[in-house]
């Protein structure tokens, strides 16, 4: 009895690890978002969340260990910080080209014409994609175009701004996943 006692004690502790691995569920994929602010058809900017859903664990430069990655299609950007001092008023305007703009300090706004609004501090971001808007027809934005933007608080606001060399699409809001 005691040699049988002893023997399940020594299979259990064997088998133990292979039953915390069938058990052991692999990592599950981040999931994030980003704002896009995009165009329709008839030129009116609005705003929508998006998911970024499709990453793999892959390694950078190995032997660094693997990290979520969810690269985009290579293309031609231009990366520059820019400092809006405090009080900055971003005012009625068109994104220059499509760029992605994320908070490093402080908090700001944006403004679609649709009326929708974000407030973003860092680590949020956004893709600013309202190059082909058109003056708005109606309402309370009668005549303005693009977004309004500004700082929140006292205190100036350092965004990282990348500038992609790629024409704006309309009408597909959430491209990027």
């Amino acid at each position: 009895m005691l040699r049988r006692a002893v023997f399940l004690a020594v299979f259990a502790s064997l088998m133990a690890p292979l039953a915390q691995a069938e058990t052991k569920k692999p990592p599950q994929p981040p999931l994030r978002s980003y704002q896009h602010l995009w165009t329709d058809a008839e030129g009116i900017s609005h705003i929508a969340r998006c998911p970024v859903s499709n990453f793999f664990l892959k390694s950078m430069s190995p032997p660094a260990g693997p990290q979520w990655q969810n690269p985009m299609a290579p293309q031609v950007a231009t990366v520059m910080m820019t400092v809006q001092p405090a009080h900055w008023n971003g005012a009625w305007h068109p994104d220059p080209k499509p760029q992605w703009i994320i908070p490093l300090q402080g908090s700001w706004y944006v403004r679609a014409m649709d009326g929708t609004r974000v407030v973003m501090g860092p680590g949020d971001i956004l893709f600013g994609e309202d190059q082909d808007v058109r003056p708005m027809p109606y309402g309370i934005y009668k005549g303005k175009k693009g977004h309004d933007a500004g700082n929140i608080g006292d205190g100036p606001v350092t965004l990282l701004v990348i500038q992609s060399a790629n024409s704006p699409v309309i009408n597909r809001p959430c491209r990027y996943y």
